[in-house]
């Protein structure tokens, strides 16, 4: 629960004073950018933020060294493992129909956002075959019982549009205030028919021993960590969503999107609502690390060692990254240039570098760059690509895309070596 993973970590401030959440909350997740921060008092309910905002808390929860984070979920999206199913959860004990969004702790965020936000939460559905989607999506308030849904055309969307071709609801579960191994698995990008809810039992069962645990909430599998579960349909019907802030920070702008209607609240005794910082650090962990195994992946089929990747914090977890290779043959580093292109779509910016740069540090990273880098040998540019729709500076999704080859010649190599002692 929560409660119990927010006691784990030394570093977290606690706010006692009443804070409201329109725009307050937001100034106190900015001030303490990478630090957890519980809030007592949000119109009485309590509330926390940036509790995963930064990679080496999430390792030191999940037990293993941040560079492992990468291979533990490539491990766990490749081979999920079924979860278990329990017959209560603590989030039962409190359920009823007598409740209004408008009156939750879910937090305006910024000035120009079109309501109240729901930002931590995952949408879990179930088709007529049996498959289990589970998926992050905003949803915005407009009422004390609906909300205007982001779907992207995935999994859900492709769910919620076969119901709504019949003009009939598709009936979800909405889940808040949820530990990292459900909020990493809900953030991946898996084909049709793989179950996020099976990647975070393999999570669960590598790194705690035991495999995700869920109950049967009226016909759909709901983990029973979770702290608010919401009964809800997704209508067959449109209305405006938006704006809000992305994750680049910049603000995306209205679209018409599904209606969905909130029927049922649960929740544990003394909930905690997770307010995700709109494009704050733990944003960019939780949709940021999942891409990194597939540019993993990636890359490694046309370089066999490669050593780690990492989307970079500057570029928002998710237009720049920086992958270590070692090279076996001049021009490795421009096919592992094209190959994280391919790995992740939305990516704009890679730098490849030898593995004795450490990935994680920008200063090793540029020094890369200043001493192993030549702009007209070593630059790979690709103009009109596809890229991020939430590239502020991209043109109807088309963007350039470079990449930096900041590897050492293969044949001058000891003339790049740093002097040790």
């Amino acid at each position: 629960m929560l409660r119990e993973i927010i006691e784990h970590f030394d570093d977290t401030v606690v706010i006692e004073r009443p804070v409201s959440k329109e725009l307050e909350v937001t100034r106190y997740l900015m001030k303490y950018r990478d630090r957890p921060v519980l809030f007592k008092d949000v119109d009485g309910w309590q509330v926390v933020g940036n509790i995963w905002s930064k990679r080496e808390r999430i390792a030191d929860y999940l037990g293993v060294e941040k560079g492992e984070i990468l291979h533990l979920m490539a491990e766990a999206m490749e081979n999920p493992m079924p979860y278990q199913k329990a017959e209560k959860a603590p989030f039962m004990k409190n359920s009823t129909k007598d409740f209004s969004l408008k009156e939750l702790p879910i937090p305006k965020y910024f000035p120009k956002d079109g309501g109240q936000y729901f930002t931590s939460a995952m949408v879990i559905a179930k088709d007529e075959n049996g498959f289990v989607n589970m998926s992050f999506h905003r949803m915005m308030v407009f009422d004390d019982k609906r909300v205007a849904i982001r779907l992207v055309p995935r999994h859900l969307y492709s769910m919620w549009k076969d119901k709504m071709e019949h003009g009939e609801a598709l009936n979800v579960r909405i889940v808040v205030g949820n530990p990292i191994h459900l909020l990493l698995a809900g953030a991946t990008s898996v084909a049709y028919g793989v179950s996020e809810l099976e990647i975070a039992s393999a999570i669960s069962q590598r790194t705690f021993g035991k495999p995700l645990e869920v109950v049967d909430l009226n016909g759909i599998p709901v983990p029973v960590e979770s702290e608010f579960v919401f009964e809800a349909k997704i209508l067959p019907e449109l209305t405006d969503e938006g704006p809000f802030v992305d994750i680049t920070g910049t603000y995306d702008y209205v679209r018409k999107q599904p209606v969905v209607v909130f029927e049922r609240m649960y929740h544990v005794d003394e909930p905690i609502f997770h307010a995700l910082l709109p494009g704050g650090y733990e944003h960019y962990m939780l949709m940021g690390l999942p891409k990194e195994p597939q540019i993993y992946a990636s890359v490694k089929r046309v370089v066999p060692k490669v050593h780690g990747v990492r989307l970079t914090e500057g570029g928002a977890m998710w237009l720049h990254a920086v992958v270590s290779i070692t090279k076996q043959h001049d021009g490795d580093g421009k096919n592992a240039i094209l190959a994280a292109f391919t790995g992740h779509p939305s990516l704009k910016h890679v730098i490849v570098v030898d593995e004795d740069i450490d990935i994680y540090d920008d200063r090793e990273v540029e020094w890369a760059v200043a001493t192993r880098f030549q702009a007209d040998r070593d630059l790979v540019v690709i103009p009109n690509a596809r890229g991020s729709s939430l590239d502020p500076s991209a043109e109807r999704s088309l963007t350039a895309k470079w990449g930096i080859d900041a590897t050492k010649p293969l044949d001058r190599k000891e003339e790049f070596e740093r002097a040790k002692i």
